[in-house]
């Protein structure tokens, strides 16, 4: 009994590392839904970016003589910001602010083109093959049952949790007490008449696709760092898994973003753990199913209320 609890317990450190990420970059996608009704799915390839980002700055750093874990870290993390908040304005402004008010299937397909272009300029720019460097924090806390199976807690997954918390706690200080959080908020609940009340909707809708990339280049750095290996394809799938995270927590629900990556995460390292990695993907697209059939806007969504 007690080494089940250990072997929870481990799941369970696992499963927040990996739904903390999907939490950072679910919010990209509920913040632009929240906003202009569309899915944003060029933002998985943004997150990817940010990990190569990461990559090249950590390189670049550590060629300088700078060889300190932390300093190495926050400036990957920053640079990738910065860089990464680029990408995500350049994308509003390419992608979506020429179709917007047109039928949103156009909208989803220039998403998707520009998904493919950023890919093949990872592809072309890097080479298809994976990179891989030396874990950047190594170490671990480590808690040993009577039995002798050990529960442990590694440095980096610390750090993950601390880095998504203050990113959460940020984010939601920017939307509740700012200008612009308010701003965004009312473009949310009705463009036409924030417009009419002064408001640069279009700004704000372009701080919105910035914020999201901020928020997936934090995850690129945390978790590329964290397992030592970029590709070019790993948007696809981690873009795929957040749009779950955010679907299930409440499209358009900051909250529900966050609620939504944590659970995913959980309900994934507890499937790899308790029965198969194969059966991981499974049980958590089973659990968005029976979300979506008893409750379709999601754990913290509200239902839309059409105006007649």
């Amino acid at each position: 009994m007690i080494e089940q609890a250990y072997l929870f317990l481990d799941h369970m450190f696992n499963g927040l590392t990996v739904g903390s990420a999907y939490a950072l970059i679910a919010i990209g996608y509920t913040m632009v839904y929240g906003i202009i009704g569309m899915i944003n799915f060029a933002h998985g390839e943004v997150y990817m970016m940010s990990a190569y980002i990461g990559f090249l700055v950590i390189g670049g750093m550590t060629m300088l003589g700078i060889d300190s874990s932390l300093i190495l870290l926050a400036g990957a993390m920053l640079v990738s910001i910065i860089i990464s908040s680029v990408y995500g304005f350049s994308i509003e402004r390419v992608a979506y602010r020429p179709v917007r008010g047109q039928n949103r299937l156009i909208a989803l397909i220039t998403a998707i083109g520009m998904s493919i272009f950023l890919q093949n300029y990872i592809l072309l720019g890097q080479s298809s093959r994976n990179i891989s460097m030396q874990p950047l924090i190594s170490g671990s806390w480590s808690m040993m049952s009577p039995g002798g199976f050990e529960a442990s807690l590694s440095y980096m997954q610390a750090v993950i949790w601390f880095v998504t918390v203050l990113a959460m706690i940020g984010l939601t200080l920017f939307v509740t007490k700012t200008k612009l959080g308010r701003a965004s908020r009312a473009t949310s609940e009705d463009k036409v008449m924030t417009s009419l009340l002064g408001i640069n909707t279009n700004n704000v809708i372009s701080i919105t696709f910035v914020i999201g990339a901020a928020m997936a280049a934090i995850a690129g750095v945390l978790l590329g760092t964290y397992y030592g290996d970029v590709s070019p394809y790993m948007g696809f799938i981690m873009g795929l898994k957040a749009f779950t995270a955010a679907v299930l927590g409440g499209i358009g629900s900051i909250p529900g973003a966050m609620l939504g990556g944590i659970v995913l995460g959980m309900t994934e390292a507890m499937a790899a753990g308790y029965f198969s990695a194969e059966y991981k993907d499974v049980v958590s697209f089973g659990l968005l199913i029976l979300v979506l059939l008893f409750r379709p806007y999601g754990l913290l969504g509200k239902p839309e209320v059409e105006k007649v």
